[in-house]
């Protein structure tokens, strides 16, 4: 055989291995290659989630006071009313709502929220009701406290239980970044509890908030919170208008009641008394139905 063609046979093998390690090496960089893009794509959504989260955070106000005259309005069935009032606030310590006679401006009644209980005065029967949260079933059962009403009042994201939402809090909550709409669901779900806040997609800005709870023991409950008519206060911006109704079969029969505020003449004055004394003439009552109470109010 010809020196030439024992050369040519041996090389052929060779140059076949060649060729498929080649494909082999192309087919494992381009798996390679697509894995790495996805992971990337990865990474960038979750980026682009933690950042508004970010933003949503970043929009909450830096005043540690609100004070405003508000309309109040309350709607139950068979019932509708509105009257004057204000709203006191003070972060990590009160919320204060009065409610006044029209005209007149006499106080008629008063609900107060600080760290470690609620307070209802009614002034007309000369009754109160105060009592820690721990009494309250179904804020105890579920980590509410007053710093989730507090962060509702001010328009913000919380977690059940916590005081403040920490830079290292926001990866746990969730955001919906494929729709098309202004808003965008930030949720959160905590045992029986689901929340969603719908944050404006180029601000930030809440413009509504919902609690859904679930559970054998004290059936179901719904919070939802509007918001809207942001002003300015200092350089960030407050809704003047809020609007909440709470639904509850955890009585022992289902309440439904609307609240809604209109705020006005927003500042952020100090010079109040953050806690309410109760004088003595007052007789103190004895329920777990604070919402109930309200509405007898």
């Amino acid at each position: 055989m010809n020196k030439n063609i024992k050369i040519l046979f041996l090389c052929v093998p060779l140059v076949l291995a060649s060729c498929a390690s080649k494909k082999n090496l192309v087919k494992e960089t381009s798996a390679a290659t697509k894995t790495a893009v996805e992971s990337q794509k990865t990474t960038s959504l979750i980026s682009q989630k933690l950042a508004f989260v970010q933003k949503v955070s970043d929009t909450r106000v830096y005043a540690d006071n609100i004070v405003a005259d508000i309309s109040f309005n309350l709607k139950t069935e068979g019932r509708n009313v509105t009257v004057p009032g204000s709203l006191h606030m003070r972060k990590d310590k009160v919320i204060r709502l009065q409610l006044f006679i029209p005209i007149l401006g006499t106080e008629v009644g008063r609900l107060e929220f600080t760290p470690n209980e609620v307070l209802v005065v009614d002034r007309i029967h000369k009754e109160y009701f105060q009592a820690d949260y721990t009494k309250l079933d179904f804020l105890k059962d579920n980590g509410l406290n007053f710093y989730s009403l507090q962060a509702l009042f001010w328009n913000q994201l919380f977690l059940p239980g916590k005081q403040r939402v920490s830079e290292s809090d926001l990866s746990k909550y969730s955001v919906n970044l494929d729709g098309t709409g202004n808003n965008v669901p930030v949720s959160l779900n905590n045992g029986n509890m689901k929340f969603t806040w719908d944050a404006d997609r180029n601000t930030g800005l809440i413009n509504k908030a919902v609690v859904n709870y679930s559970s054998t023991a004290h059936g179901k409950s719904s919070l939802v919170w509007n918001y809207g008519d942001f002003k300015n206060v200092g350089v960030k911006l407050f809704p003047a208008t809020q609007s909440f109704t709470f639904t509850t079969t955890a009585t022992a029969k289902k309440q439904s009641a609307t609240v809604n505020l209109e705020l006005d003449d927003i500042t952020t004055k100090s010079n109040w008394d953050e806690k309410t004394v109760v004088s003595g003439k007052y007789k103190k009552v004895e329920t777990n139905d604070v919402l109930g109470k309200l509405m007898k109010m």
